[in-house]
């Protein structure tokens, strides 16, 4: 089980900081912070390079924390709330990841979620700290408090287009 969790949580937390990397930077493909900006003008938020750098820096510090397996909640916490983003940006086109849907940052935030309940295995650095195991209600905590903080950074952050309704339900463009 074990090491079915650090494979779990090296997959995800990598995946999650390695796409933080590219909001801010050239590297694993990324257009550096002017395309991160750009992305998220795009997509209807403002805030500029403050606001690519700020999505960008909470992927690769949860992602870590993940991959790491250290401070689980926490890190949990993070990508669900920045992944919670993504996920609205997302909804207009539905779920699936071939229509652009919300599909992949969904099971994201379910693995986040997942690992926050079970916890972050034996090989881990709570583990090694003695910070395990986690009850079970910071699971539920890490849950609502990263899907809160992502609607209400959407909510504080992204300006609707001009005549648009505020919210958009699936499959309507």
């Amino acid at each position: 089980m074990d090491t079915g969790i650090l494979i779990l949580r090296l997959l995800v937390g990598l995946l999650v900081a390695g796409h933080g990397v590219q909001k801010i930077s050239s590297h694993l493909g990324g257009r550096g912070l002017e395309g991160g900006t750009e992305e998220f003008r795009t997509d209807g938020f403002r805030g500029g390079a403050l606001t690519a750098l700020a999505a960008g820096g909470g992927q690769i510090g949860s992602g870590l924390l993940l991959a790491a397996g250290f401070l689980t909640p926490l890190a949990a916490t993070g990508a669900i709330g920045v992944m919670t983003v993504a996920l609205t940006v997302k909804w207009r086109h539905g779920l699936w990841v071939q229509n652009d849907g919300y599909e992949y940052p969904l099971v994201l935030i379910g693995t986040a979620a997942a690992l926050a309940a079970t916890g972050p295995g034996a090989r881990s650095l709570d583990a090694a700290l003695g910070l395990t195991p986690y009850p079970l209600w910071w699971a539920a905590l890490a849950l609502v408090a990263g899907l809160g903080s992502g609607l209400l950074t959407r909510l504080v952050l992204h300006r609707p287009a001009p005549g648009a309704p505020l919210t958009a339900a699936p499959g309507e463009r």
